[in-house]
């Protein structure tokens, strides 16, 4: 048995490639499905596709960002009382503007979790409450007014910070699914599986698909 988690890959980081000797022949996309697809209910023979969200080198060719990768579900079962879950996708075709390319990628259980960030700082009125600053256009905001403050608590001296505003982020740090283990079989592919529930790849989400000399040894690595 493989555990994907343990693997050393071309790709350190999101975004970022750093190639090493002992995993020159592995290559990682970090991709969204274009459809969620379910272990027992998306049929095996379904069609997928997906986006890669970052340009890959593969073979000497480079492999553009929002390239559609296309493949299908070979296998697809639901959890059992006596059997895992287990889901395998295959991804066969990179197509993009002007070019094409053969690959042999599978799904896997690692994936780059959605994270919040703090934004810019937004001001619900004038930064000052100084008439000379005034356009003199319609009535002068008076700071102590239920529209100056539209949101309730946000009243604040002229000297205070806005609110920070927080978004949504892809983490440049890979996760592994939570209760989802990922083998590799005798053919070289690889299948994901879990005794938890029935395993499931949503499209909102980057996973990572793996393609190449993938070690078939390597210490497993817990799930965060």
């Amino acid at each position: 048995m493989f555990w994907c988690a343990g693997l050393l890959l071309t790709v350190s980081s999101f975004g970022q490639q750093t190639p090493s000797p002992a995993s020159a022949q592995v290559n990682e996309f970090p991709i969204v499905f274009e459809q969620n697809v379910v272990a027992g209910k998306t049929a095996v023979g379904t069609k997928v596709k997906a986006k890669l969200l970052i340009p890959t080198l593969q073979n000497g060719t480079v492999i553009p960002r929002n390239a559609v990768l296309s493949g299908e579900v070979v296998e697809s079962s639901r959890k059992t009382s006596t059997d895992p879950s287990r889901l395998e996708i295959r991804m066969d075709l990179a197509d993009w503007k002007g070019g094409s390319a053969p690959l042999k990628a599978y799904a896997t259980n690692w994936y780059y979790p959605t994270v919040l960030e703090t934004g810019q700082d937004l001001q619900y009125g004038p930064a000052r409450s100084d008439q000379s600053k005034w356009n003199g256009q319609g009535e002068y905001p008076d700071p102590n007014t239920k529209s100056y403050h539209p949101f309730p608590g946000s009243g604040r001296s002229d000297q205070d910070a806005a609110p920070d505003t927080a978004n949504s982020t892809t983490s440049k740090q890979r996760a592994v699914l939570k209760d989802v283990a990922c083998d590799r079989l005798n053919d070289g592919s690889l299948i994901l599986s879990s005794s938890h529930s029935n395993v499931k790849l949503d499209r909102y989400t980057t996973y990572v698909l793996l393609s190449g000399e993938i070690p078939m040894t390597q210490a497993p690595v817990s799930h965060p």
